[in-house]
């Protein structure tokens, strides 16, 4: 792959029109933290939105940086975790906010992982009609996937995501240092969702990753933070390409589901109790994914088995065996057909070969679950 001359530092355009903003990857980003905010204010005041392990990690540092920077902030602090994507949690927020007299020249920034992005960025599109925000995603995941494309949203009682808007940021401000205090199960979970980008339709990624893969989770080496600021990157590029043609998922955006729609059934049964991570639900519905695929005849075994092997290579779940929980396919067939892309009750899968992932629809749901109940065994079918 190609490398930047500072292999910490890169620039990813989005363009939207009047909507289009930068995505800055740089090392170290938040030690200057305010010289990228500072072009993207209105007016000097903040309103933060993080969680207390990120806040334990990372407040006092962007606090600094606003106030080198003259900029007021107002902080809220939630939980950690997937369950506070809920409707108590963003009506909560919106009072609290409110009662803080934000206006609409204010910004909300949105300092964390996956769950606070979503949240803060649909607390953004509802608030006062809709308000500016920014993405300073502290995640593998959230910064290759999550914060970028506008998706904002919360979960309901019947399934993940199902309530939101389509809301882009004025900026999505990315420091891979954070990196460095990310749990390696975190860090497996985003790596499923780099691994994604080279599935759909980038071999040639595919294969750099199978490379470089595990440096990405290697500590002692000096390469780790040049590798993962280059998947970083590629990723961002690969899909501000796919937003920038379809913002609101009518065609080829939905290719960037391949492997949600097993993943989402898996998480649902499981509660959003952190048994199960998103990122680890992506890996194990991916696989599931190329399973299908192989026994449509749209992929060959080999394919899977390359992905099912380099997943066991960085120590990451494949199986929904992996989970360690009790699971019944029919449970997580029933789930799936939930999903926000089921038209007229027909669910879509994402399928297809490394780098030959396309939109299909009209799947015999005997097959699936026959899928499904390899996984929750723990095998696949040669």
């Amino acid at each position: 792959m190609p490398n930047s001359p500072n292999p910490l530092l890169a620039t990813v355009h989005l363009p939207l029109g009047d909507r289009s903003y930068d995505i800055i990857i740089k090392g170290g980003l938040l030690d200057e933290l305010e010289t990228h905010l500072k072009p993207l204010l209105k007016a000097n005041r903040v309103f933060v939105i993080t969680e207390t392990t990120v806040a334990g990690l990372y407040e006092s540092k962007v606090a600094a940086a606003l106030a080198r920077g003259g900029i007021t902030a107002h902080w809220f602090h939630l939980t950690p975790g997937e369950a506070t994507k809920s409707f108590a949690v963003y009506e909560k927020l919106l009072n609290d906010l409110l009662a803080c007299k934000i206006e609409r020249s204010d910004v909300i920034l949105a300092l964390g992982g996956g769950v606070i992005g979503d949240l803060a960025g649909f607390v953004a599109a509802s608030l006062l009609r809709g308000i500016d925000f920014i993405q300073i995603p502290t995640t593998l995941l959230s910064q290759v996937d999550s914060s970028v494309g506008g998706k904002t949203g919360i979960n309901t009682a019947h399934g993940k995501n199902l309530v939101g808007a389509f809301h882009q940021p004025l900026g999505v401000l990315i420091d891979p240092y954070v990196l460095k205090t990310l749990p390696v199960r975190e860090l497996q979970a985003g790596y499923a969702e780099v691994l994604k980008y080279g599935l759909i339709d980038d071999p040639t990624f595919f294969g750099w990753l199978l490379e470089n893969g595990k440096t990405m989770f290697d500590t002692s080496s000096n390469r780790q933070l040049a590798v993962q600021t280059e998947a970083i990157k590629v990723s961002c590029e690969a899909k501000a390409r796919v937003v920038a043609e379809d913002e609101r998922e009518s065609g080829k955006r939905a290719l960037l589901n391949l492997g949600h729609t097993f993943g989402h059934a898996l998480e649902a049964e499981c509660g959003y109790d952190g048994t199960l991570l998103h990122g680890e639900g992506v890996a194990i519905g991916m696989v599931m994914a190329l399973d299908l695929s192989v026994r449509l005849g749209l992929a060959n075994p080999d394919e899977r088995d390359m992905l099912i092997n380099h997943l066991k290579s960085v120590g990451m779940k494949w199986s929904a065996a992996d989970i360690g929980v009790p699971l019944d396919a029919g449970k997580l067939l029933s789930h799936m057909a939930k999903d926000k892309k089921a038209k007229a009750g027909s669910v879509g899968f994402i399928l297809g070969g490394i780098g030959k992932a396309a939109m299909h629809r009209g799947i015999d749901l005997d097959l699936v679950q026959a899928v499904l109940h390899d996984s929750v065994c723990g095998t696949v079918t040669q």
